[in-house]
């Protein structure tokens, strides 16, 4: 089969596209054919190997454990393995594995979910990990309910796109932060407020928020604590920007000693991956209260290219590659 391959870790002229054998589904896994496989921030960090941290993961020290590339998936199970019970070959199902950047992959039985009916898989390959990761900051992490103020910082993003229409899903009242180029894609999400960062500072405008959730990583603790309201909570996703060690993760691994002696607390959110909240994503997706914003389709042999542009930070939602 074809496959996205590294050897060693770099920026993404050290992928390649490379024909290696077909996968064997084990126990409690099923082998799936990749119909297509979204790109998120963790692919480009993973091809990367930076910052250095995620290497202490279990993903590799000097070279990439799993040499393909890819973590987000959709497709159709080809087999499955012993004792898996939930699927069948033939089913149509979405969710997270390692290397979706091939024609082939296998996938725990526990990080897969059947595949929304209204959903074309291109779409439906964009959310299982950004939807959950959302999902879990307004949900959990957050705690949004009706009524609140709630600002998404990176609201036209991967992560943030979805943070936006989950909020609105739950009645908040909901301010998206983001770039010139992406103002228009957030009110379409239905962002009741958009601030476009290169114009205006959200934190100098003298409003206060119950709920931050900040996916863009790379400011000050010490500013978004005076957006916040006296008994709000800032929820930090992921780790962008920052040195080559921690990257912007020291902010996430602060974050509790910064709500110490607060009313405010400070939550830095690593998602669990679970077939439960796919689940649950599924329902949204169905019920067409939440939509995956996909901005560009690439095909498997443009993969680098695909995480080279996300990488850039100017797209718009997410970008996914079709197998």
């Amino acid at each position: 089969m074809k496959a996205i391959v590294q050897d060693v870790y770099g920026d993404s002229d050290v992928l390649g596209l490379q024909d290696i054998p077909k996968p064997v589904p084990g126990d409690g896994e099923v082998l799936l054919k990749v119909r297509a496989a979204g790109v998120d921030q963790g692919v480009w960090h993973l091809m990367t190997g930076r910052p250095y941290l995620v290497r202490l993961f279990g993903f590799g020290l000097m070279k990439p454990k799993v040499p393909v590339r890819g973590r987000e998936v959709a497709g159709v199970v080809e087999s499955v393995g012993a004792g898996v019970t939930r699927f069948q070959p033939g089913d149509e199902v979405f969710g997270t594995c390692e290397g979706s950047f091939a024609e082939y992959v296998c996938a725990k039985e526990t990080l897969l979910a059947r595949k929304p009916a209204n959903l074309a898989f291109e779409e439906t390959a964009a959310a299982p990990i950004s939807a959950v990761t959302a999902l879990q900051a307004v949900r959990d992490a957050g705690q949004v309910t009706a009524g609140q103020k709630v600002l998404v910082i990176g609201a036209g993003g991967g992560v943030g796109s979805f943070a936006v229409q989950i909020a609105k899903d739950l009645g908040a009242e909901v301010t998206g932060v983001c770039s010139t180029g992406k103002v228009d894609l957030v009110r379409t999400l239905g962002a009741d407020h958009v601030v476009d960062y290169t114009r205006d500072d959200f934190a100098r405008a003298g409003a206060l928020y119950d709920v931050i959730i900040d996916t863009a990583g790379n400011r000050p603790l010490s500013v978004l604590k005076r957006a916040l309201a006296p008994q709000g909570a800032l929820v930090i996703v992921g780790g962008e920007g920052g040195g080559r060690v921690t990257g912007g993760f020291e902010r996430s691994m602060l974050a509790p000693l910064a709500s110490l002696f607060s009313g405010q607390k400070f939550k830095g959110l690593v998602a669990k991956e679970n077939h439960q909240d796919l689940e649950a994503l599924t329902a949204l997706f169905e019920a067409g209260r939440v939509k995956p914003a996909v901005e560009k389709v690439y095909p498997l042999a443009e993969a680098p290219a695909a995480i080279a542009h996300l990488h850039e930070g100017r797209v718009r939602g997410k970008v996914v590659v079709r197998v």
